[in-house]
């Protein structure tokens, strides 16, 4: 019989940037006794590798949050085409890949595997022996004809952490395939998105899948915590109807607590107002988001009808949901003498809840001028990426590499693939 590989030892963790040097250390430096040069600061996710076999957003967008956290990631695709979203354009980048496979795979090393291939299968189960969290989303079942499955994942390699991505879930559902599009259609998000007696709208991006993958790295992480406690990995499962129907929130328990579907309200809230986009001078929109009574009273100030306030019909915010469509016309009429801009200093100034309803391109804008730092260079010739919202004061997260070419580290990771177990990475060229 066989015997099973021995494991590869975890890769340790850089030591944190204020960690105090060793001897060793203390003699590499400088004998003039100048400063020896500032350490890499330490990252969260230091030493730990992830092997991403997904495709498309969910997966790979987890994947690269990953890797903004510190860990080393690589990107597995089929041969000659990669992953489908290369090709999902217009826009495209400068080399001529889709803008959209970009948005999610930073900061990752790329090799291609052919898994009909048995050398090829054999170095992805040499890849997934070695890592420490395998993402995939492929059909269930579909794996194990290249040992590839959690059940032989788990088996050759006790400590990984296996996240695997559905639309549907691992039974009833398994055979189903899982895109945004459908998945909002079917979880009910677009019944309640769109004006009232409309057409039912999806969300202007792909929310299913972006949801999804932030499931999918909070349980990556919690699996690894647990590991870090036991040393034994386990099965993420996480799926795109599932994460749609635990982000409904309210609309969720609303329907629980009364047996009503919810429908679409437009802008509005169903339990607040004004919780909404109202009119202004020549129908221009301002969003107002008045979370309580007294945010109410500054608003009814800063429009010079304080009376409003004390109107039984506007004074609590359930008599303001009751009355929206006469609130509504009170506001708009006095809002009318404005444009949004100017109302958003005014009503921002009394700490008021609102602000234009700007474009992609204002937004980034406007992160910007409040010190946000939203776009990140990772390369000549290459497209910014939009700067991960995550800030950590001790850990920070690491600055991004541009997204791999198709297969462009694939010959490194190959010959590295077929070494010694104990090898590191080689370095990124």
């Amino acid at each position: 019989m066989p015997q099973p590989h021995p494991q590869p030892p975890r890769p340790r963790p850089r030591p944190p940037a204020d960690a105090t040097p060793t001897p060793a250390d203390a003699a590499a430096t400088d004998p003039a006794g100048t400063e020896p040069p500032t350490p890499p600061a330490a990252r969260a996710l230091d030493g730990v590798l992830v092997a991403d076999f997904s495709r498309v957003l969910a997966g790979p967008l987890a994947a690269a949050t990953l890797a903004d956290l510190g860990a080393e990631v690589i990107k597995v695709e089929r041969p000659g085409t990669g992953d489908d979203t290369r090709a999902w354009g217009p826009p495209f980048a400068a080399d001529r890949t889709a803008a959209y496979f970009d948005a999610a795979n930073r900061s990752k090393r790329g090799m291609t595997l052919d898994l009909g291939d048995p050398d090829d299968a054999a170095a992805a189960r040499e890849l997934a022996r070695r890592a420490d969290v395998l993402i995939e989303n492929f059909r269930p079942g579909s794996l194990a004809r290249y040992g590839l499955d959690h059940t032989t994942t788990l088996a050759a390699n006790p400590g990984l952490v296996h996240c695997t991505i559905t639309g549907f879930g691992s039974g009833a559902g398994a055979r189903l395939p899982g895109y945004d599009f459908v998945v909002q259609a079917v979880g009910g998000l677009m019944s309640i998105t769109g004006e009232p007696g409309g057409t039912p709208l999806k969300a202007g991006v792909a929310l299913v899948d972006v949801l999804t993958a932030k499931d999918a790295t909070t349980g990556i992480l919690a699996a690894l915590r647990h590991r870090d406690r036991t040393g034994q990995g386990q099965l993420v499962e996480v799926n795109l109807l599932s994460s749609l129907l635990g982000s409904l929130v309210n609309q969720a328990s609303g329907h629980l607590a009364t047996g009503r579907d919810p429908g679409p309200m437009g802008n509005r809230h169903p339990s607040i107002a004004p919780y909404e986009t109202l009119a202004c001078r020549e129908g221009q929109l301002l969003a107002v988001a008045v979370g309580n009574d007294r945010q109410f009273r500054e608003l009814a100030r800063v429009l010079g009808a304080p009376e409003l306030a004390e109107d039984l019909r506007f004074a609590r915010n359930e008599d303001r949901v009751r009355n929206r469509t006469d609130l509504i016309k009170a506001l708009e009429d006095r809002l009318a003498a404005d444009t949004p801009h100017g109302w958003t200093r005014r009503l921002s100034a009394a700490s008021v809840p609102c602000g234009p309803v700007n474009t992609v391109s204002e937004a980034l804008e406007l992160a910007a001028r409040l010190g946000l730092d939203p776009v990140t260079p990772v390369g000549e010739g290459r497209t910014p990426q939009v700067t991960s919202p995550l800030r950590l004061s001790g850990t920070p997260v690491a600055q991004p590499f541009a997204p791999p070419r198709l297969d462009e580290h694939g010959t490194a990771l190959r010959t590295w693939l077929s070494g010694p177990a104990d090898d590191p990475l080689p370095p990124r060229m």
